[in-house]
């Protein structure tokens, strides 16, 4: 029997410390540890290149348990930089963001899928220029582990492909897509 107790305890502690890896992160947007990239084609010609500067979010990770992931980001859409002020004002304007009426974009995740090897699939709800459209984002799991200052980070980038027609927005530059370049690296809490 004490043998049989013995043996209880030591799986029971060998399974416990994997419920326990299952972690919230938030988003390291202060350290500017993170960015959310997007390129838009410019008349077929180049691409056109910027950022969202003003963003927060959450994620909740348990590399044991991919599937039972979250991610939740708020962007704020007037923080737009293409590194031309006149051009971001006019994405700002009415003809196309229209920050003034609809001044935040908000990600959150319905399903993530495991794909093996890092490779993620993240289902979700995007709510921009007043639509919700179901959007998926290619993931990559890149690290986790301890930083310089005492606390634990995880990272990931990912990429997607918006069409702007289905947020109710017209083309620009005879763009009719947006691709989004997302690099997330969060602190644990």
């Amino acid at each position: 029997m004490k043998k049989w107790l013995t043996t209880a305890g030591l799986c029971a502690t060998m399974v416990l410390p994997m419920g326990v890896m299952a972690a919230d992160y938030k988003i390291d947007t202060k350290g500017a540890h993170a960015s959310v990239n997007f390129r838009v084609s410019h008349l077929g010609y180049s691409f056109t290149q910027g950022r969202f500067n003003d963003f927060e979010g959450t994620f909740s990770y348990d590399p044991a348990n991919v599937e039972a992931s979250k991610v939740n980001v708020v962007v704020n859409t007037g923080s737009i930089d293409s590194n031309q002020a006149d051009r971001d004002k006019h994405i700002r304007s009415d003809d196309f963001l229209d920050v003034s009426k609809y001044p935040k974009a908000t990600f959150t995740s319905t399903k993530v899928t495991d794909k093996g090897d890092g490779k993620l699939v993240v289902d979700g709800n995007l709510e921009l220029h007043g639509k919700t459209v179901p959007v998926s984002i290619n993931a990559e799991f890149i690290g986790a582990g301890k930083d310089p200052w005492g606390g634990e980070r995880a990272g990931f980038k990912g990429t997607t492909r918006l069409e702007v027609k289905d947020f109710g927005i017209q083309e620009m530059a005879g763009a009719s897509y947006v691709d989004l370049d997302l690099y997330v690296e969060g602190i644990k809490q």
